[in-house]
């Protein structure tokens, strides 16, 4: 048994070493990521870059995620974008020509590029791979897996035959350690790296670098061919002596008093309030030198900056500079998140005081029909309102109002200049003639006028010159330095009041063009409109009363003296329809149109069925020849007459303007048809809801135009359903005849039932169609139950235009072509939002931000402008080089300055430098004592006399070196070597490139 169990026992362990390991797959996935990007073979054969393409040129990447084992890591390509010239070629690349690489670490176009990659700055390459550990991957700290790293870089290099140079990121990811290698046709580049905190002092200067130059190229050459030699220093500018604050200090006996940037009511406040400029970089750069021509060792150097022959200037932008105009637009749209109604932000001890005058305007109606003993004079609503806001002022204790009188004052005649006026005056009606508000276009080119229109209609916003406007920065203001959203809610309390004032007294609104409300503007400016149709309306109605009870006490003067001659039976009547023909049917029009006809309202069954007795007592009496004398006739209408009568013109009549309607009015009627259905009868219902003005025309026409017949108002009201064709009659003349169209005649045609049951009515008799009392009183609770954050939304596009309006203005005086196309994005932008009915909370931050970018582009303009002194030298080329350079600071990543330190950008540069250095080293008293003699003082050296330096130690050197010699042997190829220098306060680099030929070892 034993025997038998021996061989089950033994197990035999088969190692397969043709299964690839983890560290193979990983060399493999690298070179199927080499051959998917099509990087393998030769890299030679393009041309060299031009000078400055690094900067200006387009960077690409692309990245592939690949793992080495459970451990993730990342390869990325970086590559130049460039116009592909091999059909400029003129000769077959040789076969073992240099890499791409390798000609790029000689090329002197782009040494220190001021935007690229590191290691294009290091090494001057346009195109590079990096494998770099994955995202929450430990960094790679040991020496064991960097090697196994490398290895694996140089063997899929070797395996592909890619000659792209590739990287690994070693170490923590801050300090941007990286080692690599690139392989060609019998040559390799080796880039390795050192990275310390401190200089070593035998390597703090120029031989020193050399010396380790010298000995890493290792060149067995007796006369070690040139060292090209570029050097930078770059000097950092922080302290400002010469540029005063950018905001003007606030004055404090203004209303806005002790505010940075304070305005007065209806402007908007611009600019930043620190510096967006915080340091300036001059860097000063000799580019192409030799071992000989310098010297800089560590007890004399020749580098002197104001003798470097090229200088370039780099400005640091303050990050998020507080910039008043932003400060308001996002105080002003935080408030469209609060959820807070008046009541509740203004408080209970306020609103309690507020509640027993606030019943007054609630029940005034009401009040009006209660018995009492006093004048209804004294019982009217107005005089309700008013002493509810006297009130509410005389409880109101000074620390509890939101808005002191004095600014609540100012803000009420900003808004309404006009009341000052009609409030002292007695003599309203001269005030308040006829006209809103008079736009103010004064000192307006008739292009930025049209420019303002388009604005306001893009955003659906409102005019610039109208109230709703102006109360939207009023309220920005008052949001900001006057107490936030109490105050807010306090100036709209006291808004509302002023409406129903104005609404109760017969004021029209100022700031309102006249008119039906426009669509085209924002919901509150439409309901402001509406209001100040109601209450021109009211007051057309108004005074038709006065001038009808004027004629009536006329006509009773007149008939008490007539009494004492005893007139007749007859010749009583004979007057009064005389009378009756003089006041109705020769009115002209424009006394309708100044008096908007006089409206009644519909009768009660009682009235009607009086009215219908009359109606038929007239016709007995009348007989059959004429039912009523015309009445509301406006004039006749060209040559025609009525078909019944060929004598009798047809006269069109004066009829009543259709009801003046805002935008959600109108959302709500189509909402009301649309639930009609499509059956017949909801077709009919809706047609006859829809036929109001049109029944309302047939009763004006009727009453206008006695026996007339529907063919007759067809021919007016709709000529193209009235066809007319020329037919011979029994006499063989042709005659013309017509007759309704097709769909008048269809059974159960709506214009037929409604001429059937249209009564013969002058306009001014009738039911009026639009009940001003009615639409008025909505307005005024529509605006009374706005919260706050409703208000912001409806002012929020008012806000926008006018910080566009004030970017555009401010824009013209800097004359800046970036903000030009930012402005004109914003505004796209914006106009997309406002015009949805819910505008995206999000995009409306980013449209935000936008205008406060804008706004900051041009702080950064006025700050670099101060600071060069353009607009303050006189007119010449050197006024015009200063402008053109501040524009390209602000355009470009690093600008040159012509004619370095001795140029007029230059020496301003170096007068800024001279006056920072002397306020660090000197006191401060001494030099506020010496800075206002400036004249004595600049005709002396600009070290002043005490050997003080004229800029301070370099915050950054950067010195490159650069050789072509051979390696590893005399008899080897003659490849670039390249050695990168980095010097700071707290880091230390070196970066070298070192090429061998591997031809024969």
């Amino acid at each position: 048994m034993a025997a038998d169990s021996d061989p089950e026992t033994e197990v035999f362990e088969i190692t397969d070493f043709t299964t690839a390991s983890e560290w193979e797959r990983f060399v493999s996935r690298v070179e199927e990521v080499l051959n998917d990007w099509k990087l393998i073979g030769s890299s030679a054969g393009r041309s060299s870059p031009e000078k400055g393409e690094y900067t200006s040129g387009t960077w690409e990447e692309k990245s592939q995620e690949i793992n080495f084992a459970d451990f993730k890591f990342s390869i990325t390509h970086h590559y130049l974008k460039q116009d592909s010239d091999t059909s400029d070629l003129k000769e077959e690349l040789e076969e073992d020509a240099f890499p791409l690489a390798m000609q790029d670490l000689l090329c002197m176009n782009n040494d220190f590029p001021p935007r690229a990659h590191c290691l294009v700055r290091w090494y001057g390459m346009r195109e590079f791979l990096v494998i770099s550990p994955g995202t929450n991957c430990e960094a790679i700290t040991s020496e064991s897996k960097c090697n196994l790293l490398l290895s694996s870089v140089s063997i899929s290099l070797a395996n592909s035959g890619c000659q792209v140079p590739m990287f690994v990121q070693i170490q923590q990811k801050w300090r941007r350690l990286y080692a690599g290698e690139c392989q060609g046709p019998g040559v390799r580049t080796d880039f390795e790296m050192v990275h310390l905190r401190k200089v070593p002092s035998q390597y703090n200067h120029l031989s020193g670098l050399l010396d380790i130059f010298k000995s890493k190229i290792g060149c067995p050459l007796t006369p070690l061919p040139p060292i090209t030699i570029a050097i930078r220093f770059t000097y950092v500018l922080q302290d400002w002596q010469q540029y005063s604050w950018p905001q003007q200090p606030p004055d404090f006996d203004a209303l806005l008093g002790g505010e940075v940037g304070g305005v007065e009511f209806g402007k908007l406040p611009f600019g930043a309030c620190e510096d967006p400029i915080s340091e300036l970089h001059l860097a000063t750069t000799w580019p192409h030198l030799t071992e000989g021509i310098v010297v800089d060792n560590d007890v004399y150097s020749d580098l002197d900056p104001l003798q470097a022959p090229h200088w370039s200037v780099r400005v640091r932008k303050a990050e998020n500079p507080q910039c008043l105009l932003g400060d308001f637009l996002n105080e002003f749209f935080k408030l469209c998140s609060r959820k807070e109604s008046t009541e509740e932000i203004l408080g209970r001890g306020l609103t309690e005081e507020e509640g027993k005058e606030n019943t007054d305007l609630s029940a005034a109606l009401s009040k009006l029909t209660e018995p009492a003993a006093v004048p209804m004079s004294k019982l009217s609503v107005s005089s309700m309102v008013h002493s509810a806001r006297k009130h509410i002022r005389r409880h109101r204790r000074v620390d509890e109002s939101p808005l002191s009188n004095d600014v609540l004052n100012s803000i009420l005649l900003y808004l309404f200049p006009d009341a000052a006026v009609e409030r002292s005056s007695a003599a309203t009606s001269d005030n308040s003639e006829g006209r809103a508000a008079p736009p103010n276009t004064g000192g307006r080119s008739e292009h930025d006028k049209d420019s303002d229109y388009n604005l306001f209609n893009q955003l659906k916003s409102a005019p610039s010159d109208s109230l709703t406007y102006r109360l939207a920065l009023c309220v920005c203001l008052v949001n900001f330095y006057h107490g936030g959203v109490r105050a807010l809610a306090h100036l709209w309390q006291e808004f509302v009041l002023e409406m129903r004032y104005r609404w109760e007294n017969n004021h029209l609104v100022y700031g309102l063009a006249s008119g039906a409300p426009d669509l085209r503007c924002c919901l509150l400016h439409q309901k402001l409109q509406m209001l100040n149709c109601c209450i021109e309306r009211k007051r057309a109605r108004d005074e038709s009363r006065k001038a009808s009870d004027g004629g009536k006490e006329r006509e009773r003067q007149l008939s008490g003296g007539g009494e004492n001659g005893r007139r007749g039976p007859e010749s009583a009547t004979g007057a009064g329809s005389g009378a009756a023909r003089e006041a109705s049917p020769g009115k002209s029009w424009d006394s309708w149109s100044d008096s908007e006809d006089e409206f009644f309202e519909c009768l009660s069954d009682q009235e009607e069925a009086a009215a219908a007795k009359e109606g038929e007592a007239e016709k007995g009496g009348a007989g059959s020849s004429r039912a009523k004398p015309p009445d509301g006739r406006l004039h006749p209408h060209g040559n025609m007459t009525l078909l019944n009568s060929s004598s009798e013109p047809l006269y069109i009549p004066v009829t009543q303007e259709p009801a003046p309607m805002t935008e959600d009015l109108l959302e709500e009627q189509s909402e009301v048809l649309a639930k009609l259905g499509t059956s017949a009868e909801g077709a009919h219902l809706r047609a006859r809801m829809q036929s109001a003005c049109l029944l309302s025309d047939m009763e004006s026409f009727k009453a206008a135009n006695p026996g007339c017949s529907l063919e007759d108002f067809v021919r007016w009201y709709s000529p193209r359903d009235y066809v007319e064709e020329e037919v011979v009659d029994e006499a063989g003349a042709a005659v013309l005849r017509g007759e309704l169209s097709a769909r008048m005649k269809i059974p159960g045609n709506m214009w037929a039932e409604a001429w059937d049951t249209a009564r013969s009515v002058p306009a001014r008799r009738q039911k009026r169609l639009f009940d001003d009392t009615k639409e008025a009183e909505k307005v005024l609770h529509y605006l009374s139950v706005q919260k706050p954050a409703d208000l912001t939304r409806h002012l929020l596009p008012c806000i926008l235009h006018a910080a566009i309006l004030k970017l555009k203005e401010e824009e013209s005086v800097e004359d800046i072509p970036s903000v030009k196309k930012a402005v004109q994005q914003a505004t796209s932008h914006a106009s997309k939002q406002l015009r949805h009915p819910n505008p995206d909370h999000k995009k409306l931050e980013e449209v935000i931000s936008q205008l406060v970018a804008v706004e900051t582009v041009i702080a950064r303009a006025r700050s670099l402008k101060a600071k060069f002194g353009v607009g303050k030298a006189e007119a010449g080329e050197d006024s015009e080089d200063l402008e053109k350079f501040v524009s390209s600071l602000l355009e470009e990543p690093e600008v040159a300055v012509l004619g370095a330190g001795r140029g007029p950008a230059g020496s301003i540069i170096h007068k800024l430098f001279v006056s920072a250095q002397r306020a660090a080293l000197l006191a401060p008293l001494d030099d506020d004592l010496v800075r206002p003699g400036g004249g004595a003082e600049d005709r002396k050296p600009m070290g002043g006399g005490l050997n003080m330096p004229d800029f301070p130690p370099p915050a950054g050197r950067e010195i490159l070196l650069r050789t072509c010699v051979p390696r590893p042997a005399p008899y080897s190829k003659a490849l670039p070597q390249r050695l990168f220098c980095v010097f700071m306060r707290d880091d230390f680099r070196l970066a070298g490139a070192l090429s061998s030929d591997t031809s024969f070892f």
